[in-house]
């Protein structure tokens, strides 16, 4: 049974706001993460005007308790926002222009891959997660940066090999040179002993931004303030993830390219 076919004709959950888009003259069409419904969309009717039931509360990123009606019919369109209260709107973050492209392309990542209506609670988790280190100021905005990408490949299911050679299974530590080919279209690194003739779709990238990288990536989210990414490592893994995941989900984010001529600039 889906959840638009509930015995309760309401609910109330905690969620973070992926998008919002207008609909009609007085309308906006919203697409929340929740922790135990996944990705819902429903429609704030009179949202525009009605400044008491959503004051604050419908800002890109911000988490909300919000309260959602059923429609009274389920095959009767979206289920409809009754109200939001503010929980964080991350104020730190939207006064920091990196700060907001990064948190802009994390919720535009994952507003784009989930399907509707299924509970992901890791990766809510992960998203809450990251947007409040980003708020706090406690991690870096890169380090942050790549520890939801990684992990956001991670629980999606396209996690990438970065433990070994893909075709010698030569552990990473092992392989001499000290830089690898990552592909792209197979998702893994070649050592250079491995690589063909043929042209392959993929960035050279050192080992040691593999190792930093696998670290954030397996170990406990709250220690990542332990290791140190040099500026080489940051860029290289930012220059890994971010062209990583557009090639294998095959879509341009507009937040990413926003991203990246933000950096052209600085």
């Amino acid at each position: 049974m889906g959840f638009n076919e509930p015995a309760m004709s309401h609910f109330s959950t905690d969620a973070i706001l992926l998008r919002k888009i207008e609909y009609g003259d007085h309308d906006f069409i919203i697409s929340f993460l929740t922790r135990s419904k996944g990705k819902i969309s429903v429609i704030a009717k009179n949202a525009k005007k009605s400044v008491k039931r959503f004051t604050g509360a419908l800002d890109l990123f911000s988490v909300n308790q919000i309260h959602c009606a059923y429609p009274k019919k389920k095959n009767n369109g979206l289920m409809i926002l009754s109200q939001a209260d503010l929980e964080n709107g991350f104020g730190n973050i939207r006064y920091d222009v990196f700060k907001t492209a990064y948190a802009g392309f994390w919720v535009e990542l994952t507003h784009f891959w989930l399907e509707e209506g299924k509970p992901q609670p890791e990766l809510f988790d992960l998203l809450f997660f990251s947007l409040d280190m980003l708020n706090s100021g406690i991690i870096s905005g890169e380090v942050i940066h790549l520890l939801f990408q990684i992990r956001f490949m991670a629980l999606s299911g396209f996690e990438p090999n970065i433990e070994y050679c893909g075709c010698c299974k030569t552990p990473l530590d092992m392989i001499e040179q000290n830089k690898v080919l990552f592909d792209f279209k197979e998702g893994r690194i070649i050592c250079q002993n491995c690589i063909k003739r043929e042209s392959r779709h993929g960035r050279a990238v050192s080992k040691g931004t593999l190792k930093q990288l696998f670290w954030i990536n397996k170990n406990d989210v709250n220690r990542v303030d332990r290791i140190k990414f040099s500026g080489l490592a940051i860029k290289e893994g930012e220059g890994l993830l971010e062209s990583f995941i557009p090639f294998h989900i095959g879509r341009e984010f507009k937040s990413l390219q926003f991203l990246k001529r933000l950096r052209q600039e600085k």
